[in-house]
């Protein structure tokens, strides 16, 4: 990732228990039983590996992934978690690799960490030109959600339970399509403020950047269990491959 603001060491320090108690880390099996059809006993590359989450599983499937990050605290949980998966530092908007791979993926809203339209195509590109000519880039974000802020502002509570809260403001920029938030986390007596900035992206609108790479778009589903993608999702699971195949 590569915005300073949405990706800095205070949630390096936290990214495992955060992502535990969002539930992210129980779903990482599910992730790597659906990336595995694309590259079944073949290669990854991970864009944003952080801690490993997705690609450690996958490579437990028998696929050699590798990945890519911009922050040397993730690498460095990255490493403590393993050594049989190479990552390295890069920034994913403008990356080379030697390797070609069968797939390419980057899960949850990791895309959305690149705040420019530009950037995010050029992250597109990067990965189009990493992948075999039969290959397939699958990339995960959450569908928009903006119709309910107020004055471009809006503030929400995303998680109760016995020991944390969730708490999020955030301000809107429609221009942009940024969204600059603040994540509080009340956990007992202490309390953690965590910025971010992201850049939201439509579904059409990542077709449109995929094609302007060479990519098209081959399935879309609304979970990693393969269900349907509807106009009720919270998120897709986008399937691209190369538009002249």
């Amino acid at each position: 990732m590569s915005d300073d603001v949405a990706y800095n060491e205070n949630w390096a320090s936290i990214w495992e228990k955060f992502n535990s108690i969002r539930g992210r880390a129980a779903e990482a099996d599910e992730t790597a039983a659906f990336l595995e059809r694309y590259c079944r006993g073949g290669s990854a590359l991970e864009l944003g590996i952080g801690d490993g989450r997705v690609a450690v599983p996958l490579s437990e499937r028998g696929v050699r992934v590798e990945g890519i990050d911009n922050s040397d605290s993730m690498l460095n949980l990255h490493a403590k978690r393993t050594d049989v998966i190479k990552a390295w530092k890069a920034d994913m908007a403008n990356f080379t690799s030697e390797q070609r791979y069968n797939l390419v993926y980057c899960a949850y809203h990791t895309l959305m960490m690149l705040v420019t339209r530009e950037a995010q195509i050029s992250c597109l590109r990067s990965a189009a030109k990493a992948l075999h000519d039969e290959g397939t880039l699958v990339i995960e974000l959450p569908v928009p959600a903006i119709g309910d802020f107020v004055g471009g502002q809006k503030t929400t509570t995303t998680l109760v339970d016995h020991e944390n809260t969730f708490v999020t403001a955030d301000i809107h920029d429609p221009l942009s399509q940024n969204l600059v938030s603040t994540l509080l986390w009340f956990s007992g007596t202490s309390v953690r403020s965590l910025p971010g900035r992201a850049r939201y992206v439509y579904h059409q609108e990542l077709d449109t950047m995929a094609e302007c790479v060479g990519l098209k778009l081959a399935e879309r589903w609304g979970d990693w269990a393969r269900g349907e993608f509807t106009e009720g999702s919270k998120r897709h699971i986008s399937v691209y491959r190369r538009a002249d195949l």
